[in-house]
């Protein structure tokens, strides 16, 4: 009698044990022969798959490294990513992993250059000097909001081309603070403000080409003080003279004739006796400006500012748009950085009479899910300096609107060659939200302290 053994039938050795009684010998050699010939498939099988599975995984692991990851990227160091770029993540979007995210700004007159200063669109970090982990000077613990991450030489170097400092009397000299009612404590203390100012100083005198804006919130009572600090800095020989700044909304001197005359230092203070003491512009006489903080995000509304004229006034020839939270927290500014920044500039567009801003203010500057604030003036200097989407595509001496072809996403941005480079000391971490947040009912409760301890 012979016997035919489909061995698809036997799966596994234990099968065996389903069969106590055997009806040949032969059956159980048969059986025997299929468990032996199914071990062995399933041992062929976990080891092409153990073969091909990596080849399918590693291509995303290590598809570059070494500074060669672009804009967008996966990366895994500091060191992947390349040139104006830093390896960072966006939680706050839910993209948990880590990629590459630009860090550095196109500086726009290394393109288009000859235009009037008015013209052109720069970054500028708010509450500069409100730097996370910086020291305290004071001996205190400071009990304060932070809205930067890295010190106000690699910001220039990353290309931001303006800065807001918080001015104050404070110890016998002026401080930067980040306080409230128009005085410094040794808790809301940052530093002198010169050695912030010998920063700007070291920096315009290694770029000769370049100019900086810094726009002072200003609570310095001393008189003479603002002038003596700049000039003991060294800043007074960069510095545009108040009297050759337009009145009327006219057109500012070009770019070029600012670099050839030195005046490439901008400096405008919130008090407008300062003009006339000083020589230091009173800003609202020369810009408009939105709302900051909370009013100044809300989707769809760019209002004025109370102390500026209306958007739409062409009395003034610059446009400040500011563009952070009241409460500044890090994690959240990779998402406010992202399309709400966008859409909020187109907001803002119309609100000013279809004029572009001059100026975008954020907090925490690098962070966003991709491109961030660095795009979007790319975005905005293009479209107004040469008819593009994207400054990269502008063309120096070419009929506006003639643009050339870019990649999309831009993979590295454009600066000039000696604007500096990136040096990664982004922080990604949520010390500063944290301390943020902790703080916040302790600055609002300070005033009534304080007055309650007076009475």
């Amino acid at each position: 009698m012979g016997f035919r053994y489909d061995c698809l039938t036997f799966l596994a050795p234990s099968e065996l044990t389903l069969h106590p009684i055997l009806a040949h010998p032969a059956e159980l050699s048969g059986m025997k022969a299929c468990s032996r010939l199914a071990i062995r498939g399933k041992f062929l099988l976990l080891l092409v798959s153990f073969t091909l599975i990596p080849l399918f995984f590693i291509p995303t692991i290590i598809a570059c490294s070494n500074g060669e990851c672009q804009l967008l990227e996966s990366c895994s160091t500091a060191t992947d990513c390349g040139p104006g770029l830093y390896c960072g993540n966006c939680p706050a979007l839910g993209k948990t992993q880590p990629f590459c995210i630009r860090g550095q700004a196109t500086i726009p007159n290394s393109i288009i250059s000859g235009l009037p200063f008015n013209k052109y669109s720069w970054l500028v970090t708010h509450n500069a000097f409100s730097i996370v982990d910086a020291p305290s000077l004071t001996g205190a613990q400071r009990v304060t909001f932070y809205n930067q991450e890295d010190s106000v030489t690699n910001q220039l170097r990353n290309g931001v081309r303006g800065l807001m400092l918080d001015m104050y009397d404070f110890e016998n000299d002026i401080w930067l603070c980040h306080s409230f009612r128009g005085q410094c404590y040794n808790f809301t203390a940052f530093e002198p403000a010169i050695n912030t100012l010998r920063e700007v100083e070291a920096f315009l005198t290694q770029n000769p080409s370049e100019l900086v804006t810094i726009i002072i919130e200003d609570y310095v009572r001393t008189p003479k003080g603002l002038t003596r600090v700049f000039t003991d800095a060294g800043l007074d020989k960069y510095w545009f003279p108040v009297a050759k700044m337009p009145k009327k909304g006219e057109d500012w001197p070009s770019v070029n004739s600012m670099v050839q005359n030195n005046y490439r230092l901008l400096v405008f203070t919130s008090d407008s006796s300062k003009e006339a003491t000083e020589g230091i512009a009173f800003q609202w006489k020369y810009m408009v400006e939105n709302e900051s903080g909370d009013p100044g995000v809300v989707p769809s509304s760019c209002p004025n500012r109370k102390e500026s004229r209306a958007l739409n006034s062409r009395s003034a020839s610059l446009f400040l748009m500011n563009y952070f939270p009241t409460i500044p927290v890090q994690n959240e500014a990779c998402k406010e950085h992202s399309a709400p920044l966008a859409d909020m500039v187109a907001t803002c567009y119309k609100s000013a009479g279809n004029r572009m801003p001059n100026f975008i203010a954020v907090n925490f500057y690098m962070r966003s899910d991709g491109g961030g604030v660095f795009d979007d003036i790319d975005r905005v200097n293009g479209q107004t300096l040469c008819g593009c989407s994207s400054v990269s595509a502008c063309q120096a001496g070419a009929p506006f609107g003639s643009c050339k072809a870019v990649p999309m996403p831009s993979t590295t941005p454009t600066t000039t060659g000696n604007a500096g480079s990136f040096s990664g000391s982004v922080q990604l971490t949520g010390d500063a939200s944290t301390t943020n947040v902790a703080g916040i009912f302790v600055l609002h409760l300070l005033p009534f302290i304080i007055t309650f301890t007076l009475l």
